[in-house]
C-alpha cells in the first residue's frame, strides 16, 4: 500500500480558499506516496486523528510565517495566514510525537524551524541588503544559486555542492534546538535541516517540486521522504 502523506494546504488570499499546486502533489504521487490536503480549521482530537491516519507530512510553500510565532513583531508589513501557521503547528506537533517522518519546502522550512525555537529574517532584501537574490523570476524549474551540502543530504545526493532554484524572501536567522544545517548558500543562508531529535524531520530551502520532472536531486528526496513514510504502513 502506498503511504499515506498529509500535505499542507496554500490559501488564496482574494478568494479565501485552500489550493495546492499540482507539483507538490504529482511528486508526492509518482515517488511512491497518496497524497491528501489537509484541512484547516481542525482541534487538537481532529489533528491527532490525521497525526495517527498520516505515514507522513509534507509543509509547504506559501505565505510568510508570522513573526509572532518565534516571539517576535512585524519589522514591515508581512503576507501571512493565522489559520496556516495554527494548523502547521498543531500538525508538527502531533506528528512528530508519533515520531512520523516531516519534509519541509521553503515556508515548509521556515515554519518548522520557527515552531521549534528558532528564529527568522522577515525579509532578506531589508535585512541582508548584501546577501544574494533569493527570489528568481521564472522560470521556476531553473537553479539560480549554489549551495554547500553536509550531513545526510551531502550523503543522500553523494556531492559537496547543488544548484538550487530559489523563490523566498524569509529565511533561516537561528537554527531551533536540535536541527542540524544540511545546506548553506555562499551568503551564509541555511538552506536545509535535518533534526538530531527525530527518525526523520529534513527541510530545505528551495524548491524541489519544481525541479522533479527533469532532476534526479529533487528526485531522490521525495524518495527518500517516502522511503521513511512506508516504514509506518508495514
Amino acid at each position: 500500500m502506498s503511504p499515506i502523506i498529509g500535505i499542507t494546504p496554500l490559501w488564496d488570499l482574494e478568494k479565501e480558499s485552500l489550493w495546492m499546486l499540482s507539483a507538490y502533489t504529482d511528486a508526492i504521487r509518482q515517488s511512491g506516496g497518496l497524497p491528501v490536503i489537509l484541512p484547516f480549521d481542525i482541534d487538537d482530537r481532529q489533528a491527532a486523528q490525521l497525526a495517527d491516519r498520516c505515514d507522513g507530512f509534507l509543509f509547504t510553500g506559501g505565505q510568510d510565517v508570522a513573526p509572532s510565532v518565534y516571539g517576535e513583531a512585524e519589522v514591515l508589513p508581512l503576507v501571512t495566514c493565522p489559520k496556516r501557521d495554527l494548523l502547521e503547528d498543531k500538525i508538527l506537533r502531533k506528528a512528530l510525537a508519533l515520531d512520523k517522518p516531516v519534509f519541509g519546502i521553503c515556508r515548509g522550512l521556515q515554519f518548522i524551524n520557527a515552531a521549534l525555537g528558532g528564529t527568522l529574517w522577515q525579509d532578506l532584501p531589508s535585512q541582508r541588503p548584501d546577501g544574494l537574490v533569493h527570489r528568481q523570476g521564472k522560470p521556476y524549474d531553473r537553479p539560480s544559486h549554489s549551495v554547500r551540502l553536509t550531513g545526510p543530504l551531502a550523503s543522500l545526493l553523494e556531492k559537496n555542492e547543488l544548484r538550487v532554484n530559489t523563490l523566498h524572501h524569509q529565511a533561516i536567522r537561528d537554527l531551533a534546538p536540535g536541527m542540524e544545517a544540511m545546506a548553506i548558500a555562499p551568503d551564509g543562508i541555511i538552506e536545509a535541516f535535518h533534526s538530531t531529535l527525530h527518525r526523520f524531520l529534513w527541510a530545505v530551502q528551495w524548491h524541489p517540486e519544481y525541479l522533479f520532472t527533469t532532476d534526479p536531486d529533487s528526485q531522490k528526496l521525495f524518495a527518500r521522504f517516502i522511503q521513511e513514510c512506508y516504514h509506518e504502513t508495514e
